[in-house]
């Protein structure tokens, strides 16, 4: 697959890098090039980070960073048993658990929400960092919620991280994902609070927070760039009708024969002279008359 020629590889992590070095020189580079592109387009085009992960993956398939990301690219792809083959090839090769949350997420995505529960409770997630248990949480908030435990669903989702009023990285997702359960259950109210607090923690809009709120508030957006082509569409359709009147020559015919409409007129006008005319003969005649 094609890569701009801006993609030198050097823009990849520098763990990553180290993993290539046990490639000659040149097929690394090439392996960096084509990672690159799939963080590039795994959020805006997965189908081509899909593919640009393939194409690692049959140059590299035993570095576990490109098993990595051919699992993060199937995974957006919802491809989600490939996704967990390429999970579990890479923690084998790394010894890591890094990839616990996800991998128990491939299992809800494959209809099996609980086998999702039973890897939330497994002791790997004791060895997560912070980050990665309120991931595991929020996976085993949707397991709940997949099979109808919905306020089981709420109560997985009650922690520490959930009541801190610091912002951390994972805090907008976090209420997010509180706020919708409560939704789920009518608490209208509640929701709508913790939908604005995930407003407030939301900084690089990685919910659609604002517009849930928005929707339960009633406001109806409306699009400013729609506005702007119905302009612009009703602009040009004055235009064409303007050119359209200007290469109609035919279309004034009728003004120029409007004088011929007038002739009947004229006529009338001029026998009405020749009756005034006669009459005043007839009353000079009259007149001479009287005086003889």
């Amino acid at each position: 697959m094609p890569i701009p020629e801006d993609v030198t590889g050097d823009e990849i992590d520098k763990d990553v890098r180290q993993e290539l070095q046990s490639l000659p020189k040149t097929l690394a580079e090439d392996v960096a090039r084509n990672l690159v592109m799939v963080a590039r387009l795994i959020d805006e085009d997965p189908e081509g980070a899909y593919g640009y992960s393939k194409v690692a993956l049959r140059l590299a398939s035993r570095v576990a960073a490109v098993r990595e990301a051919a699992g993060f690219a199937a995974y957006a792809n919802q491809k989600y048993s490939e996704a967990l083959a390429e999970f579990r090839a890479a923690r084998r090769m790394t010894g890591g658990v890094e990839l616990w949350p996800v991998m128990a997420d491939c299992e809800r995505g494959l209809g099996r929400p609980e086998k999702a529960l039973d890897m939330a409770g497994a002791p790997e997630v004791h060895k997560l960092d912070k980050a990665g248990q309120v991931e595991m949480r929020l996976v085993a908030a949707g397991a709940r919620r997949d099979m109808d435990q919905l306020d089981a669903a709420i109560v997985t989702l009650q922690s520490s991280e959930l009541a801190s009023n610091s912002i951390q990285p994972w805090t907008a997702r976090l209420r997010y994902a509180y706020a919708d359960a409560l939704l789920a259950v009518g608490r209208e109210g509640e929701a709508r609070e913790w939908f604005a607090k995930a407003v407030e923690a939301d900084r690089d809009g990685s919910t659609d927070a604002s517009d849930r709120l928005a929707e339960m508030d009633g406001v109806e957006f409306v699009d400013a760039l729609d506005d702007d082509e119905d302009e612009h569409d009703g602009d040009s359709a004055d235009a064409k009708a303007t050119d359209a009147d200007a290469d109609a020559p035919e279309a004034k015919a009728p003004e120029a024969k409007a004088p011929e409409a007038k002739a009947p007129e004229a006529e009338a006008d001029d026998s009405a002279d020749d009756d005034l005319v006669d009459d005043e003969g007839d009353t000079e005649r009259d007149e001479q008359r009287d005086k003889d």
